[in-house]
């Protein structure tokens, strides 16, 4: 039988991320098998996971996701002796419209699985106040569990005693303190974190934030708090159909953003999936059927994608045959030209129209439900497409037939719709399933 835990905290960029990485590396060091999660639409994270416990970790999402496919992907940990999900934003942070089984909070996937919440504070700037955000967060929601709380970036023993007095007295248990320690901090990009394959430290780093953690935090009581877990069978309920049966699958420093369940339910239902890198100017596999573009950071390598001859010449001789889907950064790469941060403007393979620009930065974040006005690969006419929308990039042109009606998780139509032209497709929401 397995326990879980909850990771989460009162909001983004308190340390949920470092304290997940810390404590899987630190229970694996002691032998025990850790498998972790990832709640909410993030790509990245769940790579530093596997780094840590060496063991494959995907998202569980209440807006895109019915109960049944989470409980199939969270069963992945029933060899597991700890399973921890790491939250995202703060532990209540949902949208305002309720998706398949709830509005993406973290919450909803600590009541869904009956797992306590193991709290995430940072009392810079606070003392006794901390106690009262936590006792706050305990109270707000009836199944909701809490667990006790880490705190982290402690300014001095006096400062942790009076944390630690105020959240006794509000009968919150207190499994540890952190004080500041910047060798653990992970290093920041414009979408986030810097992806765990960059980092060639990455094992250090991990290695060493267990070893601060170890230090400060009482692991033994930690695991004693999870809750004990014997995972139900769940028929997999993800609806996502492969867009093939053989998939040229973009994949390097530039294509990265796939969710890690579309590539095991693609498998899962049969494709074969072969990846090639645009950045070393591979063209995507002759044999292949359809040639998937993920998101990335193609404003990084904008120079080094134009200047490839043989990966744009490659994909535009693969589009003329065959269907080509690209997310987000991959749909900028399929349009006319992408003008990097220094206002340069480069060509891109010009399969579609668009033409984007990373000089004009805003920012686009949100829950996708697309409504197909035309087909994509692995999906018809009419398809009711749940997905997530992050980048900075702006459209400067988008000629071409639109793709879908987008809307975001109020509702609201939204401008980006997505494009297609011939047998190329685009859209700067990343799939996450689909609607049945």
């Amino acid at each position: 039988m397995s326990a879980g835990l909850v990771i989460s905290a009162p909001a983004s960029g308190v340390g949920k991320t470092t304290l997940t990485l810390a404590l899987a590396r630190a229970w694996r060091n002691r032998g025990l098998n850790v498998q972790c999660f990832k709640s909410g639409p993030d790509y990245i994270d769940p790579a530093f996971h596997a780094a840590a416990t060496g063991r494959a970790s995907v998202n569980v999402d209440s807006w895109a996701m019915g109960r049944e496919a989470i409980a199939h992907l969270v069963s992945r940990g029933a060899d597991a002796d700890i399973v921890l999900a790491e939250g995202s934003m703060g532990l209540f942070d949902g949208v305002a419209g309720r998706g398949v089984s709830g509005t993406g909070a973290t919450a909803d996937i600590a009541e869904m699985l009956g797992w306590p919440v193991l709290l995430v504070i940072d009392p810079s700037g606070q003392a006794q106040t901390a106690a009262a955000i936590a006792a706050g967060l305990r109270d707000y929601r009836a199944g909701v569990r809490l667990a006790g709380v880490v705190l982290n970036r402690v300014a001095s023993p006096r400062h942790e005693d009076l944390v630690r007095r105020a959240l006794n007295d509000a009968g919150i248990a207190v499994f540890g303190a952190l004080p500041r320690h910047a060798e653990i901090s992970l290093p920041k990009r414009h979408l986030g974190l810097v992806q765990a394959e960059e980092q060639a430290e990455i094992g250090k780093l991990i290695d060493e934030a267990a070893r601060f953690v170890a230090e400060h935090v009482d692991l033994d009581a930690v695991l004693r708090s999870a809750a004990s877990w014997l995972p139900q069978p769940a028929a997999n309920g993800m609806n996502v159909t492969p867009p093939g049966q053989r998939i040229a699958l973009a994949r390097d420093a530039a294509f990265s953003f796939i969710y890690p369940h579309m590539l095991e339910t693609w498998r899962a239902a049969g494709a074969e999936i072969s990846t090639f890198s645009p950045l070393a100017d591979e063209a995507p596999d002759a044999s292949a059927d359809v040639c998937w573009l993920p998101g990335g950071y193609p404003e990084l390598h904008a120079g080094t994608i134009a200047a490839n001859a043989r990966f744009r010449s490659g994909l535009r001789a693969f589009a003329d045959t065959r269907p080509v889907h690209g997310e987000c950064g991959g749909y900028m790469v399929l349009g006319t030209a992408l003008t990097d941060a220094d206002g340069i403007r480069h060509e891109m393979t010009g399969l579609l129209g668009l033409e984007t620009s990373f000089a004009k930065r805003r920012m686009h974040l949100g829950y996708r439900l697309a409504a197909l006005a035309a087909p994509m690969p692995g999906h018809q006419v009419g398809a009711r497409l749940r997905g997530h929308e992050f980048h900075y990039s702006t459209i400067v042109a988008q000629p071409d037939t639109p793709l879908a009606v987008v809307q975001d998780a109020t509702g609201a139509v939204i401008a980006e719709t997505g494009s297609r032209r011939g047998r190329a497709t685009g859209t700067f929401f990343h799939l996450i399933a689909e609607d049945r």
